[in-house]
């Protein structure tokens, strides 16, 4: 099939946005439809019991509606000793404003909003700021980026507040981090070049140790604004990143001494901004520093290839600079684009995703990252970095089904590159061995068989469970650049008991009314909700609380919530007999008066009437952890891939299969079809150390030849289950 690109925003749309610097969407996905009925996910473990520890509280007016925090950080972050909040965010503080402004508000442990105002007293554009909190002196640091000069492009700008003796508000003289223009120089040896007119913008921020004694060291990145790699007959933007970085310490920050700033840059990622071979790369990254001095840039990225083509490589990164930000950058990389299959349309139909030349062979399907640009990242307990994101049934070429998009985690190792993935809302049923994630045509068993619904004509079709983890239920916004521009999944870092939330926004309920005329859903018209799932350790998650103004009063009665932001960790409350744990989490966002961001070019409504900035703290039970050794003492299950994929592959007559084991263990591989039935046992019986290979010949365990098809092949041993697919042609 060929692919077609969107090319979401026209050259009126770029001029209409350059003074607010939004991301540019640049080229999309082809988005590919499907029709028949939907139905809502069905929960399948209890909901968190969870209370409003602070009610919904407005912290100010704002009329700029769009992404009031950072991207890819937290703009809400915990005080130093937990007894309340440090926030930041941008906005206008009336209708008629005329620049867009950075704003700090402090919340005390009660939930009373103690400081809020400008941090500049300049008037100019400023926004997308994020924070850090030293982690000695607890003093907060911000980012943001507005123009510190003459020349045309933005510069990053920082400001620590001294925060003596507890009183926020005095800020620091404004320091330039990042001055653009910026030269970048070309790694490839048949790139563009270097190119001089740079602009590194949309901050991020960290605190970490300094070589320095006594010292901390404060990073910011920025990522590249300008588009320079031609692609397509065009241009886009890719993002690469800069760093820059300074040291300070207690009395620098109280005494208002300025920083010296000192950057370094990811080649790799320079490379792909400067390809002069036709390909484009885009990266979604966070930055991470650890308490040792190591610098990670964390996420994932799309590309293309001169012709049109999705780029076939491992798209989860990890850039990895050790020696506080002053050595070499290591590129680690894992896959986690995950196999599934094409069900009937109706029962023993064709299959239900078509192409133009017909039904799409399960070979051609995969799950991957979609429409997850604006994320963070943080490490757990065992060492590995996990991000939320969204996953969209997808095909080879780059294609993806907007209807079919859901929230995972990825995790990935920055040792291996080994990647996990796992559903966040809705999961997997715990006794489906057969999909490699939640797989919404079979949700129930016998897994491996679609399920179907009876229609008034008497015929059974499809059912699919369906959710649309975006804040607005139309996708047409912004020149059909919605996706992009309004996904949002934020986590928090897993504190000291392990609790951690991940947060995002679902609008399906309200599509269901708006788009798909269902009555039954009327009462949701006006409504985006807040989706806040829990996890200890960050494997398992919870079904999600939803917080919305029809279900949620009357503390969310008119309240329509966009750009949701959760605190950096949960706040541990108590223990109870149970063993289960009650924690408080902060979580800013902006009430919009009128739903739809008009910032961009069209916008979503032609009025803006602004809306408010809200804070708000709920106190949720966290579950006991479910009964995993491995996640309960705080580690991963292992990062050992343990099933490798069969070669050849396809193959006709018989394939090798392999597996390694990390010790010597109980160990089954078996096949099943495509309907979840057993073909085959190859292997049961205790497996050495290390590699063990067998062979399938194509037969049954009765000596049949099977057909030719699909097949799935499944590892069972104490250190986890894994399945693979596999082809045979005859």
């Amino acid at each position: 099939m060929k692919k077609v690109l969107l090319i979401a925003l026209s050259l009126t749309l770029l001029v209409g946005v350059a003074f607010a610097k939004p991301m540019q969407a640049g080229p999309q996905r082809e988005a590919l439809k499907v029709e028949g009925m939907t139905r809502l996910p069905q929960s399948t473990r209890n909901t968190p019991e969870f209370s409003f520890s602070v009610n919904p509280t407005i912290i100010g007016a704002n009329y700029y509606d769009y992404m009031v925090g950072s991207y890819n950080g937290l703009p809400i972050q915990v005080k130093q000793n937990g007894d309340g909040y440090f926030l930041i965010y941008h906005g206008r503080a009336t209708s008629d404003a005329q620049y867009r402004r950075v704003y700090y508000a402090a919340i005390d442990a009660t939930g009373i909003i103690t400081d809020h105002g400008e941090i500049t007293r300049t008037a100019k554009n400023e926004g997308y700021p994020a924070m850090a909190i030293d982690p000695v002196a607890g003093k907060p640091f911000y980012a943001w980026h507005g123009n510190a000069d003459g020349d045309d492009e933005l510069e990053v700008e920082v400001a620590s507040d001294s925060y003596y003796e507890g009183y926020i508000g005095n800020f620091n003289e404004i320091s330039v981090a990042i001055d653009n223009p910026w030269t970048t120089i070309d790694p490839n040896p048949n790139g563009i070049g270097d190119t001089h007119d740079n602009e590194y913008i949309w901050p991020q921020m960290a605190i970490g140790p300094s070589p320095v004694p006594g010292m901390r060291r404060v990073y910011v990145s920025g990522r590249n604004a300008s588009n320079h790699t031609p692609w397509d007959g065009d241009v886009a933007p890719s993002e690469n990143p800069l760093f820059a970085y300074a040291d300070f310490d207690t009395d620098m920050i109280e005494f208002g001494e300025n920083l010296v700033w000192h950057h370094t840059n990811i080649p790799t990622m320079d490379g792909w901004h400067l390809a002069g071979d036709g390909t484009w790369r885009r990266p979604s990254n966070s930055l991470f520093v650890d308490d040792i001095g190591n610098v990670y840039y964390v996420g994932h990225h799309f590309g293309y290839d001169a012709d049109s083509n999705a780029i076939p490589e491992n798209t989860a990164d990890i850039f990895i600079c050790p020696n506080y930000g002053e050595g070499e950058w290591v590129y680690v990389s894992g896959d986690p684009d995950r196999a599934t299959w094409n069900p009937g349309g109706t029962p023993g139909g064709e299959g239900y995703f078509q192409g133009d030349d017909g039904a799409f062979a399960d070979e051609d399907l995969l799950w991957n990252i979609s429409n997850a640009s604006h994320f963070n990242v943080v490490r757990l307990n065992n060492g590995k970095f996990l991000f939320p994101t969204i996953m969209a049934m997808s095909t080879h070429d780059g294609s993806y089904y907007p209807s079919f998009q859901y929230p995972k985690t990825v995790v990935i190792d920055p040792v291996t590159g080994h990647v996990d993935v796992n559903d966040i809302y809705p999961r997997k049923h715990e006794d489906d061995n057969f999909n490699t994630l939640f797989t919404p045509w079979d949700v129930e068993a016998p897994f491996g068989v679609p399920e179907y619904y009876v229609a008034s004509d008497g015929e059974s079709y499809l059912s699919p469970e369906l959710v649309y983890p975006f804040p607005h239920y139309n996708s047409d916004l912004h020149e059909s650049s919605m996706f992009f521009h309004y996904n949002g999944m934020k986590v928090s870092e897993p504190n000291e008991d392990g609790l951690m939330v991940a947060v995002w926004q679902d609008s399906y309920r309200a599509k269901l009314y708006n788009d798909n005329g269902y009555d039954e859903y009327a009462a949701y018209q006006n409504t985006p909700e807040i989706w806040v799932s829990v996890s200890v350790n960050g494997y398992d998650w919870s079904d999600p609380i939803t917080i919305n103004n029809v279900d949620t009063l009357p503390q969310f009665s008119n309240i329509k919530p966009m750009w949701v932001y959760p605190a950096n960790k949960v706040i541990t409350v108590s223990t109870l007999p149970s063993g289960e744990v009650v924690g408080k989490i902060g979580i800013m966002f902006l009430d919009d008066f009128t739903w739809g961001s008009t910032v961009h070019t069209p916008p979503a409504h032609s009025q803006n009437d602004g809306g408010n900035m809200m804070f708000m703290e709920l106190q949720i039970t966290f579950p006991v952890p479910e009964s995993n050794p491995s996640v309960e003492d705080g580690t991963a299950p292992s990062v050992a891939n343990l099933l490798n994929q069969n070669y050849p592959n396809p193959f006709n007559p018989e394939t090798n299969i392999s597996f390694d084991m990390p010790a010597a263990g109980n160990a089954k591989v078996e096949v099943f079809n495509v309907k979840g039935q057993l073909v085959k046992t190859l292997f049961n019986d205790i497996a050495p150390y290390g590699k063990t290979n067998v062979v399938w010949s194509g037969d049954d365990n009765n000596g049949n030849q099977v057909s030719s098809g699909v097949y799935f092949y499944r590892l069972n041993t104490e250190h986890g289950t894994q399945t693979r697919k596999m082809m045979l042609m005859k």
